[in-house]
């Protein structure tokens, strides 16, 4: 089978001719459709989950969609034929996280597909079982690319903040992959939404997307732009990561504001004042992937039509590494897919 193959930390992919995966006790053979292409993918890439030299050579791709094509011993769900995505963490599923659907908090965690197993930048891929949940009926296999994270994701931060009717939200990096669904599933969950981003294109897509206000990052005083959008933020939502994103967050958050964070960059931190924290009741919250069950219910809205899946360049697998100078140069809106 073909394969885009990484075998050195860093942004350079191999196209090759590689064996085709064989089956275990446990596991299911899924025949790739569709794979999703965001930034997780390169920070991976480029070592920033660790550079250990067991993880290498790998087959990159975690948001797989595809047909079952064959399964292993003891397996009775996915059954073959069936069009399955996968579920991204190498969860146990028998810990206590797991029996209450924290599966990310997994005591027992192996890693993650296309990190500690081969994912989905290949014709072909093998899963535990556990890892394969079904795409309802209706959803096409690029769209079904950005339900196992781009729109999961943004479903567990909505839970996990309580966003609801009355909140304003603040989605930093509101035009890319996670942020275009992070405005939709806020907008979904009753909240107004403030998109921020760099450029006119990020932020039109910020606002096709459900933000009722735009603002670029790069204003001359970003701050006092978003004070004469009148209301206060009550959470803020950074899927950048950067110290100015973080501290900016903190600092247009209102009294009992929230801010979700969600990356893991290396080396990355922010000042918080127990003093700010105690007098305004502010909250900080790490946010963790998404259990399967939500990524379950993700794949229900958007077979309800109430979530709809950005997916804005889809390429051939030998044509993947255009999706990441797009992602590098940050210039991709939404998802990027691979198509099969």
């Amino acid at each position: 089978m073909r394969a885009q193959v990484l075998r050195e930390w860093g942004d350079a992919l191999g196209y090759e001719e590689v064996a085709v995966p064989e089956v275990g006790a446990g596991e299911a053979v899924v025949r790739v459709e569709a794979c999703g292409v965001g930034l997780t993918v390169l920070n991976y890439m480029n070592g920033n989950q660790g550079r250990r030299a067991e993880l290498l050579p790998r087959i990159p791709g975690h948001e797989l969609v595809g047909r079952v094509v064959e399964t292993g011993a003891g397996v009775t769900t996915p059954r073959v034929g069936e069009r399955v995505m996968a579920y991204f963490y190498l969860a146990c599923g028998g810990c206590d996280y797991c029996r209450l659907a924290h599966e990310p908090l997994c005591r027992n965690l192996r890693g993650n597909v296309g990190v500690a197993r081969d994912g989905g930048y290949a014709e072909f891929c093998v899963l535990p079982a556990f890892n394969l949940l079904p795409v309802p009926a209706g959803v096409s296999p690029v769209q079904a690319s950005a339900i196992p994270d781009a729109i999961a994701t943004p479903l567990h931060v909505s839970r996990r903040a309580g966003i609801g009717p009355g909140d304003r939200v603040m989605v930093m990096g509101a035009g890319g992959g996670v942020g275009v669904h992070m405005t939709q599933m806020a907008r979904l969950f009753g909240a107004q939404v403030i998109g921020v981003d760099v450029g006119a294109a990020k932020l039109a897509a910020a606002r096709e997307a459900g933000a009722g206000a735009g603002l670029d990052f790069t204003e001359a005083d970003p701050r006092a732009a978003l004070s004469a959008l009148g209301e206060p933020v009550t959470v803020a939502v950074d899927l950048v990561g950067s110290p100015e994103t973080l501290a900016f967050c903190l600092d247009v958050l209102d009294r009992r504001g929230r801010l979700v964070v969600l990356t893991t960059f290396p080396g990355v931190a922010t000042a918080v004042t127990p003093r700010r924290l105690v007098h305004d009741e502010i909250s900080v919250l790490g946010s963790r992937y998404a259990s399967r069950w939500e990524v379950s219910r993700a794949a229900e809205l958007v077979a309800e039509r109430r979530i709809r899946p950005v997916v804005s360049e889809v390429v051939p697998l030998e044509r993947v590494g255009d999706l990441h100078t797009r992602l590098r140069a940050r210039t991709l809106i939404g998802r990027g897919a691979i198509a099969f």
